[in-house]
């Protein structure tokens, strides 16, 4: 019995033993260098999660995320067709908002229906390679698309969703799959937003008269949905919305994260927002959005996402827009810089055209941050945030910082002093005398004395001084070219 007891022992212990091995492989396949980062990779791979926000909460944050910072959203459906007003259109025309009853019935015929709009949505322009071009031009890691917005019809060819599905409607094309496609081979992560309800459909309103009791509607549609979607397309992020009538309980939002997290395909590399129920926002979720163009300016506890409009009036491409409603290159990189340095990822959304086509001031704004990021992305990418993000004395400029380890745990958390590998400072405002004052920078320059401070895009050392706790950078004359911004770095020789 004994030899029996100790022989199965040792085989467990070889068997862990084979399975530690095989994930210091997978690790090193996937880019994990250190033993920290070994050790992760091992528990993400081998732990599994029990369906409540106490145990999801535990997952540590794919470290491809945490590092990628910069992401391209995608509105897109039978809302761009009539492009006016935000994506909104069909609850804001049933609902009786005049603006929108005043254009229905100066353009359209009486009787008609939102389901028209649907043969009218044909891409016939999409060229999903151009696009791709263009995001990887601009400097994203990774793209969302929405796989269905409110008004339920999807960009794939839902199993539940019957004619009202971009393959059989419409383009007669499976978009998502065209994109997925087109996006992994420029080398970017690809990812799906879906929200949970949908104003008018049947099955959901039902449900909805219950107060929620019957739950037809999760099972039916929504699940198959999701899990055609995770199956079929394996996305790295799953961005959920539409979840603010009900309770996480209705939606089954744990049970659904926990068949992510241990079984589906892209268990180890899937994240997550947090809009899974009334009251979950901003408490649960791989990361947090908490609301829509969320920005604190300030450092947060938990990772999360900045997703904001190029377009500041709608998610959906408007033909209505006026220039001064879309951001400026300036307010562009002031969104993203500024979220960075506090621990977020930036999530910017354009809406395409019915035609497929990306507008050209679009184009053009994330082509003039693509061209800055070539400069100035070694301040964006794989950084941190550090020991401070808005100057005290200057609030012109935001801090990042690279450090040692990536500590899936707790990505935003402040480095240790040793840890730290750079430390970099962006400005928007050239000061007129070449010279940069700044504050919060002088603990770290007396701590260091073999210290070098460059612009980034220049080779130049920059020269420094110290005065009454300010630090003076002396600016080359002849700056890095730019007219929105630029970052200093700051690292030992």
């Amino acid at each position: 019995m004994f030899l029996t007891q100790n022989f199965n022992f040792r085989m467990l212990k070889m068997l862990y033993l084979l399975l530690w091995c095989i994930n210091i492989v997978i690790a090193s396949i996937n880019g994990y260098t250190d033993k920290q980062n070994v050790i992760e990779a091992f528990e993400l791979n081998t732990k599994r999660y029990s369906s409540d926000w106490k145990d999801l909460d535990t997952r540590p944050l794919p470290e491809w995320y945490d590092r990628a910072k910069i992401g391209i959203f995608l509105h897109w459906g039978v809302f761009s067709v009539p492009s006016f007003g935000s994506e909104w259109f069909w609850s804001n025309w049933v609902g009786g908002n005049q603006k929108y009853i005043d254009f229905m019935n100066k353009n359209y015929p009486p009787g008609f229906t939102y389901q028209e709009f649907a043969p009218m949505f044909k891409a016939e322009f999409f060229d999903p390679d151009e696009w791709a071009t263009l995001f990887k031009r601009a400097g994203a890691k990774y793209i969302v698309l929405t796989s269905k917005h409110h008004e339920g019809f999807t960009l794939f060819p839902s199993k539940r969703s019957f004619s009202w599905n971009s393959v059989e409607v419409g383009p007669k094309r499976d978009l998502v799959g065209d994109i997925a496609q087109s996006v992994r081979k420029q080398g970017m992560k690809f990812g799906v937003y879906h929200s949970l309800y949908e104003w008018y459909n049947p099955i959901y309103l039902e449900d909805k008269r219950s107060l929620f009791l019957n739950k037809s509607y999760p099972s039916t549609k929504l699940w198959p949905d999701i899990k055609q979607l995770v199956n079929d397309y394996q996305p790295s992020v799953l961005w959920s919305d539409g979840d603010w009538e009900a309770f996480d309980a209705y939606w089954n939002s744990t049970d659904l994260l926990a068949w992510l997290y241990n079984d589906s395909p892209v268990k180890d590399e899937i994240v997550v927002n947090d809009r899974w129920g009334i009251g979950i926002p901003c408490h649960h979720g791989d990361f947090y959005n908490c609301a829509d163009r969320y920005n604190p300016g300030t450092l947060q506890p938990h990772k999360w996402e900045n997703a904001f409009t190029v377009d500041s009036k709608s998610w959906g491409y408007r033909r209505n827009m006026n220039l001064s409603e879309i951001l400026s290159d300036k307010q562009l990189l002031k969104e993203i810089v500024s979220t960075v340095s506090c621990g977020g990822n930036a999530l910017i959304n354009v809406g395409p055209t019915k035609e497929g086509t990306i507008a050209p001031i679009f184009q053009e704004r994330l082509l003039a941050l693509g061209d800055w990021l070539q400069i100035n992305g070694e301040a964006i990418y794989d950084t941190s945030p550090w020991t401070h993000q808005n100057d005290s004395l200057n609030n012109d400029v935001w801090y990042t910082c690279t450090k040692q380890q990536y500590d899936g745990f707790n990505p935003t958390s402040k480095p240790k002093a040793t840890d730290v590998t750079a430390i970099f400072a962006t400005f928007f405002e050239w000061p007129k005398d070449d010279v940069l004052s700044i504050r919060d920078i002088v603990i770290y320059l007396h701590r260091h004395n073999t210290l070098r401070v460059t612009l980034l895009g220049s080779d130049r050392t920059l020269k420094w001084k110290i005065a009454s706790g300010v630090a003076y950078i002396e600016l080359p004359k002849e700056s890095v070219k730019s007219n929105v911004g630029w970052s200093l770095k700051f690292c030992n020789i």
